[in-house]
């Protein structure tokens, strides 16, 4: 018995016991299958993209990543606004959530849900409250790498 279980009633006790009778299993390896899945046709999604931008507007692979997570952000709003993404989201758990698209749902989903508190207090104040920390901390890290970068380099290391 655990020291959690002693601080417990013995009805209470009964009832976890009982819970974990009748508690489902979960399908783990299917829900790593799944998610292996939908990240990677979200990734092939994504690499074509970025071979749109490539043989159709002469960038480069280096000049075509920043287009390419634009237009994949846009496609999981657009998704997202008419409640598609919801779908393959609850079908592919994180293989949704992990890749650039996850974002776009992220930000675009909090400005839905408060869309009637107006434009300015509902959709502007909390389009950024799960997004905003993402946004954040990598505009932050970015800025650590190349001070560490710059740094690096006025001593002659690169």
């Amino acid at each position: 018995m655990g020291k959690k279980q002693k601080k417990l009633t013995p009805e209470q006790q009964k009832y976890q016991q009982l819970e974990k009778k009748h508690e489902r299993k979960r399908p783990v390896g299917m829900n790593c299958l799944r998610a292996f899945v939908v990240g990677g046709l979200i990734c092939t999604v994504g690499q074509a993209i970025t071979y749109f931008y490539i043989y159709c507007f002469n960038f480069t692979e280096q000049t075509a990543g920043n287009p390419t997570v634009a237009t994949m952000v846009f496609i999981s709003m657009l998704l997202t606004g008419f409640g598609i993404y919801d779908h393959i989201g609850q079908f592919g758990g994180a293989g949704s959530a992990v890749p650039v698209t996850g974002f776009g749902n992220a930000v675009i989903s909090a400005a839905i849900e408060h869309r009637t508190e107006g434009f300015v207090l509902g959709v502007g104040g909390n389009m950024f409250k799960l997004a905003g920390s993402v946004i954040l901390f990598g505009v932050f890290s970015a800025f650590v790498v190349a001070l560490i970068k710059t740094i690096l380099v006025l001593w002659g290391v690169l």
